[in-house]
């Protein structure tokens, strides 16, 4: 590892219920991305086309994208709109396809991404989720994904509910991941150091919360030490993470490098870890282009 710059499943019910009768998705964002691990976006005119879905299952009070992710923002797309919007995005030289928050819409993605195969999809798509997922819904999507790209929160439930309103995450994320790398296995990149197949695991560091990504790091070696990760101490306290003491702060060098020298004892050896990013750098969903930069701030091996 280098530097490198409230029911279990209500929401999978209410998903499913409106993807088979309207067939639509909600997206706030959609364009080429360059704020993603360096394996994903490739160089700086290429970039990753990125698809941003409204809406979540998890209620984070400390989301960077809560404009879209709990108060809604955003607008409601065809399958066959999506279709296009994939098919765009790769015409402008995107390296891969970026689904960001893709959960709560996985019937439609799924169709949709039948339909871009057959009409000639051909970069990588990327799942970017929360891995509070169904592993149903990801058998489901065997084939269509390329590179899963999960960020698992947290190795202690009673976190987890405090923080997202997740009943039993750890164990939930857990299979999920473990379906994810029965599906894709480990990262395969290629000569042009683009990520064509494989499992990247993310994880954001909370203040305050050192044992937690303790907890994540071990659930994780059970499944594989190669398996790449990326560290991120992108933490910033937005949204609701003021009512809340023990996070309303940036995460100290000190309780990130204690995370760091974890991981590298446990034997991971892949991967990237993030340098700090300035607060500025927050997306707001409010302007037509929500991302203010174009550079990634992370690093890698």
């Amino acid at each position: 590892l280098r530097n490198y710059k409230s029911g279990k499943f209500l929401l999978w019910h209410k998903s499913k219920m409106a993807n088979e009768s309207k067939k639509v998705v909600k997206i706030a964002w959609f364009g080429k991305y360059f704020w993603e691990e360096p394996a994903l976006i490739g160089n700086k005119e290429q970039g990753t086309g990125s698809i941003f879905f409204s809406g979540c299952n998890l209620h984070c009070v400390f989301c960077q994208n809560y404009q879209i992710s709990q108060e809604g923002l955003g607008k409601f797309y065809s399958i066959e709109d999506l279709v296009n919007i994939i098919l765009r995005l790769q015409k402008q030289g995107v390296v891969s396809i970026d689904l960001v928050t893709p959960t709560i819409w996985w019937q439609s993605i799924k169709q949709a991404l039948i339909l871009a195969r057959k009409r000639g999809l051909k970069v990588p798509v990327i799942w970017n989720s929360n891995a509070y997922e169904d592993v149903f819904a990801l058998k489901k999507m065997e084939g269509l994904v390329d590179v899963y790209l999960p960020d698992f929160k947290y190795g202690d439930d009673k976190i987890a509910w405090h923080y997202s309103r997740a009943r039993d995450y750890s164990s939930i994320a857990f299979k999920a991941i473990k379906e994810m790398f029965s599906q894709v296995g480990l990262l395969k990149i290629g000569k042009d150091s683009i990520a064509k197949k494989g499992l990247i695991v993310r994880h954001l560091v909370l203040p305050h919360n050192v044992e937690n990504s303790m907890r994540v790091l071990d659930l994780l070696a059970k499944i594989s030490k190669d398996i790449h990760i990326s560290l991120m101490s992108q933490y910033f306290p937005v949204y609701k993470a003021k009512e809340y003491p023990e996070i309303n702060r940036r995460v100290t060098q000190e309780e990130f490098e204690k995370v760091l020298d974890y991981a590298c004892s446990l034997g991971f050896r892949y991967g990237w870890f993030q340098e700090e990013t300035d607060d500025s750098l927050f997306p707001d969903f409010q302007r037509k282009n929500p991302f203010r930069e174009v550079i990634s701030n992370f690093d890698h091996r």
